[in-house]
């Protein structure tokens, strides 16, 4: 299968994502990012990277969902996750996933339950709230007798890139920014005017793809045919498992499925084969 290829790399495949957030050296696109998406009263100034591996088996779900785990120079725990297709349970899997990271604070045999924050950001290649419209969720735990938030060290931002309709004329906040580049950048030829700072022109000039090494250019087009593999999985799985009653929704999913395509640079050749819709039905 051939792979037609932007000029930017697609943000929320494994290789794409790790690329822009998850190296040493781009650390300062990183803090951009988590201070534009997360609701802190202090901005992260610094942070450091941490092993995925001390989060369990999150890594076994890397083809469908990916990120990085840090910690800020204050202490605070925080799990990135980019989701490139619908999953189930998934809030289930990142409760389960944040509880590691607590867990982890406290050295065998010491009780010290004096506990740092931790903090999870999950961007949604899908749709997690079908029955509310913003795309951005912020969940704490709340007492609902009182109306006040019950503890203020454990907190999931959620953000739905499919109802992110914002175009770059109604660009407005830093936030809104970063969801634009991040849901556009493989379909973008330059970087749009409205990006202005400083972090975006480092993110484009990293995301270029004609200045990858072979080795690079190999790893991205694996990573990008392994996330255009799991689409068309999932379309298959969820056709197969659909009775005739639910039609409606099923065509649904493959129009989603085949915009997605669409938007990370796959021929409609290949789109056709996934979902059986042709250029113009999407």
């Amino acid at each position: 299968m051939s792979i037609d290829q932007g000029k930017y790399i697609c943000a929320y495949t494994d290789f794409g994502f790790k690329r822009l957030f998850g190296s040493e050296l781009n650390k300062d696109i990183l803090i951009s990012f988590l201070n534009s998406f997360l609701n802190l009263k202090d901005k992260i100034v610094d942070l450091s990277y941490l092993s995925l591996e001390q989060l369990g088996d999150l890594v076994t779900d890397r083809e469908a969902i990916f990120g990085v785990y840090c910690k800020t120079s204050d202490d605070a725990y925080i799990i990135v996750e980019m989701q490139n297709a619908a999953q189930n349970y998934f809030k289930d899997r990142s409760i389960f996933y944040s509880s590691f990271a607590t867990r982890n604070q406290a050295p065998k045999g010491v009780l010290d339950y004096q506990l740092k924050a931790v903090y999870t950001i999950g961007i949604l290649n899908s749709v997690l709230e079908k029955d509310s419209e913003p795309y951005r969720h912020e969940v704490v735990l709340y007492d609902k007798v009182t109306n006040c938030q019950f503890y203020d060290k454990l907190a999931y931002y959620y953000f739905e890139l499919p109802k992110f309709t914002k175009t770059e004329d109604e660009l407005e906040t830093i936030q809104d920014k970063w969801m634009y580049a991040i849901k556009n950048l493989s379909a973008l030829n330059d970087k749009p005017v409205a990006l202005k700072e400083q972090v975006f022109t480092r993110l484009f000039r990293i995301a270029e793809i004609a200045k990858f090494s072979e080795k690079e250019k190999f790893a991205y087009h694996g990573s990008l045919k392994k996330m255009w593999d799991n689409s068309a999985v999932l379309e298959k799985s969820y056709t197969d498992g659909h009775n005739d009653g639910k039609a409606e929704g099923k065509a649904e999913e493959r129009l989603s499925i085949a915009k997605n395509l669409k938007e990370i640079g796959i021929s409609p050749k290949d789109i056709f084969k996934a979902t059986g819709l042709k250029e113009g039905e999407y």
